[in-house]
Parts: structure tokens; C-alpha cells; sequence
């Protein structure tokens, strides 16, 4: 019997969420039931206590840093284990927002680990659908500091210094820890993320659940993670091409790219040592390795072993992948 590691298939986590639709169901055929619906799909994960569990081959029923554990080096490389030991360092997720997130904020590394014990987030958004007319918050729309942040927060003028996008698919943001965002009604994205799950919670719209509830705000631990500088652009600019392979964001924390293809792709990987990860956004694809096929859909992550060597991806119709590694 063949014991060698192999491209790794998972179970998703399903979230309900206050302001989560269904288009993880009605539109990628994943299946959240018993949910009324769905905000997030954690297609990946190590975060304690929401672990993905592998679903095919001879590792199903495994928890994803059991396999770290195990295998080290040859699932995730050596220099990923080195740094992060049995933690896998990447968490991906699939979001559908039915209304607007909270206007929110995430720790750096350092003050997460001050105040949590813990990682910082720092992460990426690829649109994968958008509604006519969505829109998310990035950072700030003029140039503020703390005193007039806090003043536009207390007066409840928050919205005023905020900067709305205007969102399609295939748009790409990049949310580096410290940076207000949120994410607006209509929207259906992939995120790519640090294994973290801290969240700082400044404006909430006024909302309350169904037993008249507002959720908890985390107004004065923000301030001091909240990045006050203004940019003249929040938007990841990229060159769409096909049959390539395209830079989204490059990092400490993550490295994204984007294949769209018609065509077989082949990919070399014996000298990254980092495992992949690769997200399939829309179309199908079969990707052959040294042992067998596997199948690709839309809303699927197949995580590559770092030690597995060469695999191709052979579409069935003009497909793309979001390609996640470790420089």
C-alpha cells in the first residue's frame, strides 16, 4: 500500500453569521446545512477548534496540524516548520456577505501577542462575485490622526473618513494588520489570511440579532492597532492574463498569485520549499500527480505537499486558481 503524501482535500467549517447569504451554497454547491445560511466557509484551517478535517485518501478523518506534526518538514517545508513548528500559518476562507460587515480592525503580530498570546492578521481579498452597485471599506479617505479618528467615532461621523470602493470580480485588496476595513452587501470573496482569528470590532451599523442583542465592540482596544496613515490607492492592481501566472500580493505572511487557463499547466515545485495551496475561484480542473488525479471545483482548496516534486493541471474549461505559498 502507498503511504506517501498526496494533495490534500478538506472539509470545510461553516460559520452562520448575522450578515451571511447563501451564495456558498446556491452558487459553489457546498453544502452548509443545517445553517440558515452561511457568512464564512473556513476551507482551510489550523485555527484551534476550528480545524479542517481531510476528506480524501488515506489521511481522511485527520485534523490539519496532526498532519504538521507528522510530517513537518515534507507537508509544509522546512523553513515554514522552522518557523512556525506544528501551526500551520495560513487560514483560507470563502466569505458571502449578504450585508455589511463591522467596520473592524486586526492586531499586528506584536500587540497580539501582548494582549492574546497570539498571531496578528494580516490578509488579502480576491473577489470572486460581486453584485451591481457593492462596495467595502479600506482604510481611511483623507489624511487623520487619532484625536479626529476618535472625535469621528464618538459623533458617530465614522462613515464621513472612510473609504468606500466600489467592487467587480476579479478585484483584489490587500489588508495588512492595522488597516480599517469592512466588507460590504453583495460581495462573495476568497480570503487569504494568517492562522488568527483576532478581530477588533469599532462600528457595528446599529445592529442588533433577533433578541434585540448588539454585538460586542472592541472600540478602545482598536486604537491602538489602527493604522492612521492615509494612501493614494487600496486597491491591488494586477495584469490579468491567460495562461500565465500573476503576482497578487507578495509577503512575509503569504505569497498569492492567479492562474487563469484554457491550457495544461505545468508546475515544478521541487525547489520552494513551501507546501501550495490551490484555491479553485471558477471553471474545473484535474490536476495529476505522481500517484493518481484529483478533481478541482469551484469553492475547493488542494493543499500540495512540500516535498511532492511536479503536478499539472489539465481544465475542463477555462478555470482559475489562486496559487498560496510561503517565500
Amino acid at each position: 500500500m502507498n503511504n506517501r503524501l498526496y494533495p490534500l482535500k478538506f472539509k470545510p467549517v461553516y460559520k452562520d453569521k448575522i450578515w451571511g447569504g447563501s451564495k456558498i451554497r446556491d452558487q459553489l454547491k457546498l453544502d452548509f446545512s443545517p445553517l440558515s445560511n452561511c457568512g464564512e466557509a473556513w476551507i482551510l484551517s489550523g485555527v484551534e477548534g476550528n480545524q479542517t478535517l481531510v476528506e480524501n485518501g488515506f489521511l481522511a478523518g485527520n485534523e490539519l496540524n496532526e498532519l504538521v506534526e507528522v510530517y513537518m518538514d515534507d507537508l509544509v517545508g522546512g523553513k515554514v516548520y522552522q518557523k512556525f513548528q506544528n501551526q500551520f500559518p495560513v487560514l483560507v476562507k470563502i466569505i458571502d456577505a449578504n450585508d455589511w460587515l463591522s467596520i473592524q480592525v486586526h492586531p499586528d503580530d506584536e500587540l497580539a501577542a501582548m494582549r492574546h498570546n497570539g498571531s496578528g492578521k494580516t490578509e488579502m481579498w480576491y473577489v470572486m462575485g460581486a453584485d451591481q452597485g457593492a462596495e467595502l471599506i479600506s482604510g481611511f479617505n483623507q489624511a487623520i490622526d487619532r484625536d479626529r479618528y476618535v472625535k469621528s467615532l464618538r459623533e458617530k461621523q465614522l462613515k464621513s473618513i472612510m473609504n468606500f470602493e466600489p467592487v467587480s470580480k476579479g478585484d483584489v485588496f490587500y489588508m495588512p494588520s492595522g488597516r480599517v476595513h469592512a466588507l460590504g452587501p453583495g460581495i462573495m470573496l476568497a480570503e487569504i489570511q494568517q492562522t488568527s482569528d483576532l478581530t477588533y470590532r469599532i462600528y457595528d451599523w446599529e445592529r442588533v440579532d433577533d433578541k434585540g442583542n448588539s454585538r460586542e465592540l472592541h472600540t478602545a482596544l482598536a486604537l491602538d492597532a489602527i493604522d492612521f496613515e492615509f494612501y493614494d490607492e487600496y486597491r491591488t492592481i494586477y495584469d490579468e492574463k491567460l495562461n500565465a501566472t500573476v503576482p497578487l500580493v507578495e509577503s512575509k505572511y503569504f505569497t498569492t498569485r492567479i492562474i487563469q487557463f484554457n491550457e495544461p499547466v505545468n508546475k515544478d515545485i521541487s525547489g520552494l520549499d513551501s507546501f501550495i495551496i490551490y484555491l479553485c475561484t471558477e471553471g474545473k480542473a484535474m490536476l495529476h500527480f505522481r500517484d493518481g488525479t484529483i478533481d478541482i471545483n469551484p469553492g475547493e482548496t488542494i493543499l500540495i505537499p512540500a516535498e511532492l516534486p511536479e503536478i499539472m493541471f489539465i481544465p475542463e474549461k477555462e478555470t482559475i486558481l489562486l496559487e498560496v505559498f510561503i517565500d
